[in-house]
């Protein structure tokens, strides 16, 4: 179906600044709406077409004209007609609806992840570069972003309008959801999933920034430490790096280049390493055992943060070889077999 851009732009104008549509601030919002402007079309040439049919034959065979009943035969020609031509509608809207669906839930490569924590009532974002906000979120324009997200207690709903984004954020497990924002400015952030009595409250704001702006707000906004820093220090705190270190007697699969692959576990099956497989097998890793390796990784269920969980998966993420670990495993064993009293430092 195609629209003149002008009459577009005019339709699209006049129902923002009329209050009965949200503007268009991102890449797959015109996408959406031609589609929903496609199914509005069609219900009211429906709508239209079938009160007139209605308004038509009550004129022509009201009674006074037709006292006595008479029988209309079929028409085989009428009703294939009626048949055929709703089903290609339909099928249109079924493959259209079908491009667009997979287009919204397949984020491109290259996108920026951001991860996004629900709870009543509030929003929790937490940036690679170790940026933390509530009820906020800065993002640059001109960039596709994915939002990984997780609610620590109910289900909530993360919706951004002008964005036509919309997700479910769902308790222990997460959910993803991406846009590219176009014009910079702040848009609404509500939550539509009815999550307890403050959750009319529950709202925030995106602040769309142009790429200068949002590297200067990164800049002013770190806090010091990036997640897979702070990942960094709880992995070594937690003395996973003693299983997880890549020596030839180590009890544990190496981590490194580990993300992204394809692993085989004990049983045979293969799974594909991503962000929420690496936050199954930290809190139930006796169902995620690799393939040489015995079950012996201890659960962390309620051992962990939710914040916890996020820098150890963007620490994973980013290990590419096994020194870094190899080194905080060593020097975690010095301290531990270093003399830390004065009695202990004498020798006999």
């Amino acid at each position: 179906m195609h629209i003149s851009p002008v009459l577009w732009q005019f339709l699209v104008k006049w129902l923002h600044a009329s209050a009965l549509f949200p503007a268009e601030a991102s890449t797959i919002a015109p996408y959406t709406d031609a589609l929903y402007f496609f199914l509005l079309l069609i219900t009211v040439i429906g709508l239209v077409l079938v009160g007139a049919l209605i308004f038509g034959f009550s004129i022509r065979y009201r009674r006074q004209r037709n006292p006595v009943a008479t029988q209309v035969e079929g028409s085989t020609l009428l009703e294939a007609t009626w048949t055929i031509i709703p089903l290609a509608i339909f099928l249109v809207v079924f493959v259209w609806g079908a491009v667009l669906y997979f287009r919204i839930y397949n984020p491109p490569a290259n996108s920026m992840n951001i991860y996004v924590i629900g709870k009543q009532w509030m929003w929790k974002a937490e940036h690679p570069g170790g940026q933390h906000e509530i009820n906020s979120l800065h993002v640059p324009t001109g960039r596709p972003v994915q939002l990984t997200m997780i609610s620590q207690d109910v289900f909530h709903s993360f919706s951004i309008p002008e964005f036509r984004v919309k997700r479910e954020v769902v308790p222990g497990r997460y959910s993803t959801v991406w846009f590219n924002a176009t014009t910079p400015g702040t848009y609404h952030l509500f939550c539509t999933q009815y999550c307890g009595t403050q959750h009319s409250g529950m709202i925030g704001e995106i602040v769309a920034l142009t790429p200068e702006d949002y590297e200067k707000w990164t800049q002013q906004s770190t806090s010091g430490m990036s997640l897979a820093q702070n990942g960094e220090r709880l992995f070594a705190s937690m003395g996973c790096n003693a299983c997880h270190n890549g020596t030839a007697a180590a009890r544990g699969p190496s981590l490194a280049g580990v993300y992204g692959s394809h692993l085989t576990l004990s049983n045979g099956s293969q799974v594909l390493v991503n962000e929420a497989y690496l936050r199954d097998s930290i809190l139930n890793p006796s169902q995620h055992v690799t393939a040489g390796f015995a079950p012996i990784m201890p659960t962390y269920q309620g051992q962990i943060s939710e914040d916890g969980l996020i820098d150890l998966v963007e620490y994973i993420k980013t290990l590419n070889s096994n020194y870094r670990v190899q080194q905080t495993y060593v020097t975690s064993q010095s301290n531990q077999a270093a003399p830390t009293t004065p009695s202990e430092m004498v020798k006999p």
